[in-house]
């Protein structure tokens, strides 16, 4: 990257990546020079999908867009600690997060005064396309266990391995290789 470009880290854990999530991350493209994709484990969180595997379900998806602007897009895994010091070590000038609403607002806020206060680091909020305003990772998710068709809210890659995943027996909730304990 020269110089004078300007690149933005767009973190969450992707579990699994969605429309919305795809939406704003080529919308960061637009306003940056490169993006970072930084696939976050929260260990709050359990998750479907291992590191590696959301990895490669993000790298999937924006192949799978068929836009050129995903060409600027680098997907790396974020290394645990604070967000910040990732977003320095690669010379990042700013966090990119999606809003859906006044929710994720509330939620975002109090971590991007945060990322000022102990980095300098600014948050560029994009508000999120009306389309996918009720859809989140989790909430895929739990329709999908259900057999609800979410097939329009995720990514087609990422369609069919969710599908394959809750076919499977070991994606019971309650299977502990599904969470983040022992990582």
């Amino acid at each position: 990257m020269p110089p004078t470009a300007r690149c933005c880290v767009c973190p969450g854990s992707f579990d699994p990546v969605t429309l919305g999530h795809l939406d704003v991350v080529l919308r960061a493209a637009d306003l940056f020079d490169e993006v970072r994709v930084g696939v976050a484990t929260n260990p709050a969180k359990t998750t479907l999908f291992t590191a590696a595997e959301r990895l490669g379900l993000v790298r999937a998806a924006l192949d799978a867009a068929g836009d050129e602007r995903a060409g600027r897009v680098v997907v790396e895994e974020v290394p645990h600690g604070l967000l910040v010091d990732h977003v320095r070590a690669v010379g990042a000038a700013a966090v990119v997060k999606g809003l859906r609403g006044g929710t994720d607002y509330a939620y975002e806020l109090p971590m991007a005064l945060m990322n000022r206060h102990l980095a300098g680091v600014e948050t560029v909020f994009l508000v999120g396309d009306p389309r996918f305003e009720h859809v989140s990772s989790s909430l895929v998710k739990e329709v999908a266990r259900h057999g609800g068709d979410v097939a329009g809210l995720l990514p087609p890659p990422v369609h069919a391995a969710l599908l394959q995943r809750l076919a499977a027996p070991s994606a019971l909730p309650s299977d502990p290789s599904s969470t983040n304990e022992g990582r």
